[in-house]
């Protein structure tokens, strides 16, 4: 019975490790695209253009410069927004998985200790 608790606590690590470098992969790419949209906004602040070239699927489309960067500040809000969120989901699995590891050990030794009793007892 015990071992069956201890093989669940094992796959539930398991199971939430992957998801927590699942995520972590997720949060570093969005905080990528923050950088660059941050980069492409101080470009666009910087500039005295009034027209630039924006793309959109395979093309580049003549736009307006002040709407270009009402779009990408919303898009790098966005993401930022994103990442805070996989943070805290991050942080709650970590938190959850210390739990686990914890748990797992000490059924680990609590079930060496017992196996080490019953062993003892056999022999007398």
């Amino acid at each position: 019975m015990a071992e069956q608790n201890i093989q669940q606590n094992v796959t539930e690590f398991e199971r939430n490790r992957a998801q927590l470098m699942g995520i972590t992969n997720q949060k570093q790419q969005l905080q990528l695209q923050a950088n660059a949209l941050n980069a492409a906004l101080s470009e666009l602040k910087n500039s005295k253009e009034k027209k630039v070239y924006k793309a959109v699927g395979n093309i580049l489309i003549l736009s307006d410069a002040k709407k270009v960067e009402k779009e990408i500040g919303e898009q790098k809000e966005s993401a930022e927004v994103r990442v805070k969120s996989l943070q805290k989901q991050e942080a709650a699995l970590v938190d959850k998985l210390t739990k686990l590891k914890s748990l797992i050990e000490r059924s680990g030794a609590t079930g060496a200790g017992e196996t080490g009793r019953e062993k003892k007892a056999e022999g007398m």
